[in-house]
């Protein structure tokens, strides 16, 4: 596995263990949210600085983008479909 789809992977999976929707998690780190769909895709290569806006946002640490996931991980099962925003959370 290369490192831009171990990072792809661990921002999927920690961004579902958190329960954040692509578009929160866009927005929280100030990127567009279709960038977000392209590094979880792999499809694009982010800068240190956009790693660390997407790590503040899901308050965790930046190395835990590139810790090794177990051999044989396929995919992460997404969220329930439907947008969740933090307005249509709090109501």
């Amino acid at each position: 596995m290369d490192v831009r789809q171990l990072v792809a992977l661990n921002l999927r999976r920690l961004r579902v263990a958190r329960q954040i929707s692509q578009d929160d998690l866009a927005l929280a780190a100030g990127i567009e949210r279709s960038y977000a769909g392209h590094l979880e895709r792999g499809t694009k290569n982010p800068t240190i600085v956009t790693l660390e806006k997407l790590a503040q946002a899901m308050e965790c640490e930046i190395g835990e983008l590139f810790e090794r996931v177990p051999e044989g991980t396929i995919g992460i099962k997404p969220l329930k479909s439907g947008r969740r925003t933090a307005a249509i959370r709090t109501r």
